[in-house]
């Protein structure tokens, strides 16, 4: 943002909402979505959810996730997202 009296460009923290990645599901279970872009990431064949048994294991799902990141376990999976992220932006 740049001031009106001296014309210099300063940094100006704002609000930004983020959404949510876990939802209750029809079961009342708590759900942790992990994803691509805008796109649920398929963490095993047919599965794009963790399934919680209380809201208090959610920072310690989303540490283990930090972690698996971390180590490259996750790595097959953002590759399928990517390419299919970047087909979609393929000329045509």
């Amino acid at each position: 943002m740049k001031d009106q009296e001296s014309g210099e460009s300063k940094r100006v923290e704002m609000p930004k909402r983020v959404k949510p990645w876990w939802f209750t599901d029809d079961s009342g279970k708590l759900c942790l979505v992990v994803k691509y872009g805008t796109k649920p990431l398929e963490l095993s064949k047919g599965k794009a959810a963790i399934e919680l048994a209380t809201q208090a294991d959610l920072i310690p799902t989303l540490e283990t996730l930090k972690a698996a990141v971390s180590a490259g376990e996750l790595d097959a999976q953002i590759e399928v997202m990517s390419g299919a992220l970047r087909k979609g932006f393929a000329k045509k």
